[in-house]
């Protein structure tokens, strides 16, 4: 796990990349943005009252002097961020709906990054999935040609490094979804120094089963491919022969694979789900995420549960993925 985040300490070290984030008196995040900030990483741009929020950094005992703090009752720019705001919605919210949206946090962050006055944004330690994500997907919106975005783990195991997706966002994924999430992760695992091999998993592999959910993996491989002819991908897969290389020889021996897969993307978000918990629970891996891809702009959600070393672990994947 260490040699994962060296390679992003690197990557980002001295880089000046402002990481909103919107839950600034919480400890965990405080504790994060000390660290962070002190250490030259990132830029933390913490969202709150001023006094209340130095205040809380001072019961705490930690140096927040090189982060920003940025209070939505008191922002400068905020005429400016409300007139973007209701450009942006089309139509859907008036400037007073804009005045009022705005004094949350995660809305007032969402747009800081959408404006280029930040580079990212951390929530979740307090706030559901759903409040961090619905302002991204409102404001950032997601890539051309990507139509939804997609929840990815790292798994993490002493000097072993695979990506599992998706795994947290999309319940039914269509053909269409799957190709997007394997062509998003296969960018994703080069962020984290991973030469993506992508199996596209299944119950059955090459046509050893034949159903309406086999053949959405089998399109779906079709698909991805004629996006990015390049990419290493293959695919119905049982897992074995994705990955164990004697059962790729017996089962799929024309696949460029060879069971050596290392980016594996699910055919259902209860696969994900469950796939990357036993990997973790009995494999003995870490699960570094989930990590949000398909967005224009990085955003990424916090466990409820977790950690300021959770937190300042996932806002450096969120300055890497704006580099």
């Amino acid at each position: 796990m260490s040699d994962l985040f060296e390679t992003l300490t690197d990557k980002v070290h001295g880089k000046g990349k402002r990481i909103v984030l919107p839950e600034a008196l919480d400890e965990r995040i405080l504790t994060a943005a000390s660290r962070l900030a002190t250490k030259g990483l990132v830029i933390p741009v913490l969202v709150g009252n001023e006094d209340e929020v130095k205040q809380k950094a001072g019961e705490l005992g930690v140096d927040i002097s090189s982060a920003e703090i940025l209070d939505p009752e008191s922002y400068e720019g905020m005429e400016e961020m409300v007139q973007s705001f209701v450009e942006r919605r089309k139509g859907k919210a008036t400037e007073a709906d804009a005045k009022e949206i705005l004094k949350n946090g995660n809305y007032f962050g969402t747009m800081l990054v959408y404006m280029g006055k930040a580079d990212g944004l951390v929530s979740g330690a307090v706030h559901s999935t759903a409040d961090t994500v619905r302002p991204a997907l409102q404001i950032i919106k997601t890539k051309p040609g990507i139509k939804k975005t997609s929840g990815v783990f790292i798994m993490v195991r002493e000097e072993e490094k695979y990506v599992f997706a998706d795994c947290a966002i999309n319940m039914t994924p269509d053909s269409e979804d799957l190709a997007e999430i394997a062509l998003a992760s296969s960018e994703t695992a080069k962020l984290f120094d991973v030469d993506p091999k992508v199996a596209m998993l299944s119950f059955s592999t090459k046509g050893s089963a034949k159903s309406p959910e086999t053949e959405k993996v089998v399109e779906a491989v079709k698909m991805a491919k004629e996006k990015n002819p390049d990419l290493m991908i293959d695919g119905e897969f049982q897992f074995d022969a994705a990955f164990v290389p004697s059962v790729a020889e017996k089962k799929a021996p024309e696949s460029p694979l060879k069971g050596e897969a290392n980016t594996f993307i699910f055919p259902s978000l209860e696969a994900g789900n469950i796939g990357y918990k036993i990997a973790q629970r009995l494999g003995g891996f870490d699960a570094v995420g989930p990590v949000l891809q398909g967005l224009n702009q990085p955003v990424n959600d916090l466990s409820r549960g977790c950690n300021a070393d959770d937190v300042y672990k996932l806002a450096l994947i969120t300055a890497a993925q704006s580099l």
